[in-house]
């Protein structure tokens, strides 16, 4: 099987492109782009693909740079392929963002494939990333540390910026790729700084591995097949656990929780696998989220772990345990919360029915006498209106607060009857208490009244109160 059919057959078992479609194909000037356009071009011409190059000079060595620039531009306009090309400054841009060099590369050359692909209508942008970039990005993350998605490599087709991202030629080895340019007279520049070491890539291709090839000369083919098997499996394993995302994660704006007891009864590889999809589903800053910091997250859920605990899980969310729960907020929710700090409605004896920001509802009725209604549960409650001092105030917490409880003997703090029904950290700031003008705190709903203005066979009049959670 020639290179042309080995690609016509990667595209259709991998469900790269359909006929008829739009693709950008970026092209340096190398090998394996310049081969990758030859055969793109060559479905062109079959009417089945429209095709564009893309070519960036990222400034760095100038004279070569011009060079690759002019032979893409020369080749492409004799294969009848439109093409458009920038120049940037990178050196210059570096020194300015003091960013990493290969990483600020890389973000200026996607940034300009998906404008060139926005302006051409492409729905594809096609990568000639080979099977030695395969072996030797395994090794190199392998090398740094990594786990099953590090093991599988570059996969052949990635979703980002309303764009595909294909990989067509990610089984083809290098040395086939410079014989298919040699057999068709395609032209290609040799970019002289792949011979530099002070990349790492170029340490792993040029050392690293010809030193291991000796103990196992089929290294670069092992490391392949291990990106194969890793990445298949990789691929079923982010299905399971998007299926268990949808199963027991409860997701709200800013906001996903799931049950401590519930994430514990999935195997520890669901577990690490689902924080990272939540934290993923959160933000898109997580690469830099170590393996140390997912774990001490998912050992937040267990059963003999703190009931309460927080931390910064980084890229903008934090991670907290809130008895049963284990939450992921974004940081800007966590300030939404936190601006909620205090609060205070005044009720007036007219009113009878009020909402809160907090997603409480109240309901207030005046009964005149003791009839037969009873509160039936903690989110009701009577009170006998002649020992009330209206207006009567709905507010939270604040430091120092007690309540007189019905039953007990002398006080309780507010903060200890949270603490007694495992009330989430989150929601004591929020959750309202009910107190007359007095000062005297009179109910906390659907946890306890107090002992103030009860209700008696003489009672002439009776506030009932129903509170309803949103």
């Amino acid at each position: 099987m020639n290179l042309q059919q080995e690609l016509e057959r990667a595209a259709a078992e991998r469900q790269l492109w359909n006929d008829g479609d739009r693709i950008v194909a970026a092209v340096s000037g190398g090998p394996d782009s310049m081969a990758l356009l030859h055969m793109l071009s060559m479905l062109m011409k079959a009417g089945k693909l429209s095709i564009s190059v893309a070519h960036v000079n990222h400034g760095f060595r100038v004279e070569e740079s011009k060079r690759e620039h002019d032979i893409v531009r020369d080749y492409a306009a004799q294969l009848g392929v439109p093409f458009e090309a920038i120049t940037l400054d990178m050196p210059a841009y570096i020194e300015e963002t003091r960013m990493n060099g290969q990483a600020a590369s890389r973000e200026r050359r996607y940034a300009f494939l998906y404008e060139a692909a926005e302006r051409f209508g492409a729905s594809r942008i096609a990568l000639a990333h080979h099977a030695d970039d395969q072996a030797e990005t395994v090794l190199m993350r392998l090398l740094r540390g990594t786990g099953l998605t590090g093991l599988a490599g570059m996969v052949s087709k990635r979703r980002e910026k309303n764009v595909e991202l294909i990989r067509p030629m990610l089984r083809m080895n290098k040395s086939d790729i410079v014989r298919y340019c040699v057999l068709h007279d395609i032209p290609y520049c040799i970019d002289s700084s792949n011979d530099k070491r002070t990349y790492f890539r170029n340490q792993i291709r040029l050392d690293i591995l010809p030193y291991l090839t000796q103990f196992n000369p089929q290294l670069p083919g092992s490391l392949q097949r291990l990106a194969d098997v890793a990445g298949a499996e990789d691929e079923w394993m982010e299905q399971q656990t998007a299926s268990l995302f949808s199963q027991i994660v409860t997701s709200s704006e800013g906001e996903c929780a799931v049950s401590c007891a519930d994430l514990r009864g999935f195997h520890v590889a669901l577990q690490r696998r689902l924080i990272k999809l939540i934290l993923r589903y959160l933000s898109t800053d997580t690469e830099n989220i170590s393996f140390e910091q997912v774990e001490t997250m998912r050992l937040a859920a267990a059963i003999h772990a703190p009931s309460t605990w927080r931390m910064d899980a980084g890229a903008g969310v934090r991670c907290v345990r809130e008895y049963d729960s284990l939450r992921f907020v974004q940081a800007s929710q966590q300030s939404q919360e936190g601006a909620a700090d205090e609060y205070s409605f005044e009720v007036n004896a007219a009113l009878l029915d009020m909402s809160l920001v907090t997603g409480w509802r109240f309901q207030f009725e005046r009964i005149r006498g003791i009839d037969s209604r009873k509160p039936a549960s903690r989110y009701e409650a009577c009170f006998d209106l002649a020992q009330l001092a209206y207006p009567l105030a709905l507010r939270n917490r604040r430091p120092g607060d007690r309540i007189q409880v019905l039953g007990l003997n002398g006080s309780k703090k507010v903060q200890d009857m949270f603490v007694d029904e495992k009330l989430a950290p989150s929601e004591r700031q929020l959750y309202p208490l009910l107190f007359d003008a007095a000062g005297r705190l009179l109910w906390i709903p659907g946890i306890r009244r107090s002992s103030h203005a009860l209700t008696a066979p003489d009672t002439q009049d009776v506030l009932y109160i129903r509170a309803t959670r949103g």
